[in-house]
């Protein structure tokens, strides 16, 4: 299916039906005073977090949504009918940010949530409201008052516990074949994962979480290189960042360097990102058969990256290792979700990170958007590029057109 990370729509709550001028006209009643009744209140429009979507795709082609107008008041002091409210299905995980003000209106993070959008306008008054002891016979009534429009943009994001990281090749793909009913393609070249995949891995009764497979980084994507910058907001609502490192790379690289990368590209876009709980895993042990050998190459990797967090050693290919990972991870986020619970202090810490996190991310993915537009109309008119030639053009598509992503069961 496609999977639409962002779409722009505009919303337009219903206006308020006007309040009339009415006067009660009865037989034997020659001055019945007057009986206008009240407009009824426009639609309002809501979005709400359904968990029977998981893309934008339908707001790509619809791109306006009108709720009705109130009803105009009647005679006999009756009002008119409010009109029905709008509401507007969204995937979990959808952000939904005024694009004028470029305020954040709502974070939709759980199934049946609901949040107001665009309010609809009150129904004006009937000449009924004007009576007074020197004016009873009113020929004043009121417009309604006009509902809210509003040009809002909506960034879905994938909602994972883990995000998979690393190089292109390292693994990534095979693992969260490994763990998780999950079936990403995978090939011995590069970038095989274009697109994000989640799978939910399953340790025992009751107990599961969510797994992200981001399409691998490279060096400079952080500025725009590669598939990166376009998939790097993804892992900004994850709780760890599982970081897959290649022993032994087919190019030869040194794999030390290759974890550094992965780093700076991460520091360098967000280091809010960067600060996030990270578990190492070696990957790919099954190359090399000498223990001895294995261990050596093992311990000069985490001495040289100066690693002091959870290291694991597997081989996503014939799934040695793996199990450990899984449990690890699952008691590190039950840990946290029950500290969440039990201390309000660290779980208003963690959702101000989150929300520190959205905001770096969100600029920089602008950023980038920006310099990629720029540098796209500089082409158009023959000027020079950037001397840094900071992106790449193809890493941009600037209509966003979406792309495919799996999601397991």
């Amino acid at each position: 299916m496609r999977f639409i990370d962002e779409a722009i729509v505009t919303v337009k709550a219903g206006d308020g039906g006007n309040g009339i001028a009415s006067f009660r006209r009865e037989k034997y009643v020659p001055r019945g005073g007057p009986d206008g009744g009240d407009g009824g209140t426009g639609g309002d429009i809501y979005v709400i977090a359904e968990d029977n979507t998981n893309t934008l795709v339908d707001y790509r082609y619809t791109r306006r949504y009108d709720a009705m107008r109130g009803e105009n008041g009647h005679s006999r002091n009756c009002s008119g009918k409010g009109s029905d409210d709008v509401f507007l299905p969204v995937p979990v995980g959808t952000t939904v940010i005024d694009t004028e003000t470029d305020e954040v209106l709502g974070d939709m993070t759980e199934i049946g949530q609901t949040f107001l959008i665009a309010k609809g306008g009150d129904g004006g008054l009937g000449n009924t409201h004007f009576k007074s002891s020197t004016n009873q016979a009113p020929r004043k009534a009121t417009s309604g008052f006009e509902g809210e429009l509003k040009v809002l943009k909506f960034e879905l994001k994938v909602v994972a516990d883990v995000g998979l990281i690393g190089l292109p090749n390292a693994g990534k793909s095979t693992f969260i074949r490994q763990v998780s009913a999950a079936t990403p393609k995978v090939a011995d070249y590069p970038f095989t994962t274009l697109v994000p995949n989640l799978g939910v891995v399953d340790i025992g009764r009751h107990r599961s979480f969510v797994m992200a497979d981001i399409p691998g980084l490279i060096e400079g994507a952080s500025e725009g290189a590669g598939l990166g910058i376009r998939f790097l907001k993804h892992v900004a609502r994850t709780r760890r960042l599982l970081h897959i490192v290649d022993i032994q790379p087919l190019d030869g690289s040194d794999p030390v360097q290759n974890a550094r990368i992965i780093f700076n590209e991460l520091e360098r876009f967000s280091p809010e990102l960067a600060n996030l709980p990270q578990i190492l895993i070696l990957n790919k042990i099954d190359q090399i058969v000498d223990a001895d050998e294995l261990n050596e190459l093992c311990e000069h990797i985490i001495a040289e990256l100066d690693w002091t967090g959870a290291v694991f050693r597997t081989s996503t290919l014939t799934g040695e290792g793996v199990d450990p990972v899984k449990y690890h991870l699952m008691n590190e986020i039950e840990l946290e979700r029950e500290r969440e619970l039990e201390f309000p202090e660290f779980a208003e810490a963690q959702r101000a990170r989150f929300e520190r996190l959205e905001i770096e991310v969100r600029r920089n993915t602008e950023a980038q958007r920006e310099a990629y537009r720029a540098a796209r109309k500089a082409q158009r008119e023959g000027t020079d590029l950037p001397d840094d030639d900071s992106f790449d053009g193809e890493a941009f598509d600037d209509d966003d057109d979406g792309v495919e992503v799996i999601y397991a069961p």
